[in-house]
């Protein structure tokens, strides 16, 4: 028989993890309002546990930051251990999480639309290193002053720090297995302002 204090320690958890996963994304409270219709308010209640959630708050929350329901309650593992794939939409990208551990390195497939489609070419910087193996199309790939042309079974690995940009070089989309930590990760999924 459940112990109604379990429930009270499983619901007490969700108000941190919550806003981890927003500030992760690097999203403000505006910016998860918008995308998930919850108000700014409401979303500052239940990270600071001022508002029990309901589930027609949670399952917004869980599809807007890319992560199953059960990561925000903390539900007991399953045994499981198979990874469900729920792609995140994000600046023009589809990526797909290969992994689901918190912290450390994380692999994705991420899909590149074709050439021309893409938000922005602007080269960006964030901390960390990454790896990518390109999985199918043609990658172009702009690192400092330098233009790189990859194909299938090329890979490239670089420090983030210097500018950088990656995109489908030609008119179908890329695929791309990449591994990065989580100043990538933060860098990737955060919301677009594009």
């Amino acid at each position: 028989m459940d112990n109604p204090s379990d429930s009270e320690d499983v619901l007490a958890g969700v108000g941190p993890r919550l806003r981890a996963l927003r500030r992760a994304r690097g999203a403000t409270l505006a910016a998860l309002a918008n995308e998930t219709g919850l108000t700014a308010s409401t979303l500052s209640r239940l990270e600071n546990g001022k508002l029990r959630p309901t589930l027609e708050q949670l399952l917004p929350l869980a599809r807007a930051h890319g992560v199953p329901l059960d990561d925000l309650v903390a539900a007991p593992p399953t045994g499981d251990p198979r990874v469900h794939l729920r792609p995140v939409r994000r600046s023009g990208l589809v990526m797909v999480p290969l992994t689901r551990r918190a912290g450390g390195i994380q692999a994705y497939k991420v899909i590149y639309p074709p050439a021309g489609r893409a938000p922005t070419t602007n080269l960006q910087t964030h901390e960390g290193y990454e790896w990518f193996y390109v999985l199918n199309g043609q990658v172009r790939f702009l690192l400092g002053e330098r233009e790189f042309r990859l194909g299938v079974g090329e890979a490239a690995e670089f420090d983030t720090r210097v500018p950088h940009w990656i995109g489908s070089a030609d008119s179908r989309p890329a695929e791309l297995l990449a591994l990065f930590g989580a100043q990538g990760e933060r860098a990737h999924l955060a919301p677009s302002t594009h």
